[in-house]
């Protein structure tokens, strides 16, 4: 049996690094339940929106996000607004999505959820 996403941890991935095909970019997509793929500038991301009641929930979630990021070498586009955080991944070295993703959406979902309760 596989290691569940949230378990597994980033690598580093060099320019030239292959994308994920889209039949695994979907079957990895039903592993981050809120995530959607979308398409953007000529490459796939993974994109979730999380709402929540006013400004410093947001700060809060980037907050525990961060460092998530950062221990895995991976980061986010982060978009905060007032009443919204939008979350999204790619991977520039290989021009769209690559495990790696997947794995640190899988893990963004432990502080996500909290906001949520």
């Amino acid at each position: 049996m596989a290691t569940p996403l949230a378990q597994r941890h980033c690598v580093e991935c060099k320019p030239g690094t292959a994308p994920l095909p889209r039949a695994e970019v979907d079957r990895l997509l039903d592993q981050v339940p809120g995530w959607q793929v979308e398409e953007a500038d000529r490459h796939l991301r993974l994109t979730r929106t999380v709402k929540f009641k006013g400004f410093m929930p947001g700060v809060d979630l980037v907050n525990r996000i961060a460092p998530i990021a950062e221990a895995e070498g991976h980061h986010p586009d982060l978009l905060l607004s007032y009443g919204s955080l939008t979350i999204r991944l790619w991977t520039h070295a290989a021009g769209g999505l690559t495990d790696n993703d997947f794995i640190l959406a899988a893990r963004l979902d432990g502080p996500v959820s909290q906001l949520l309760y």
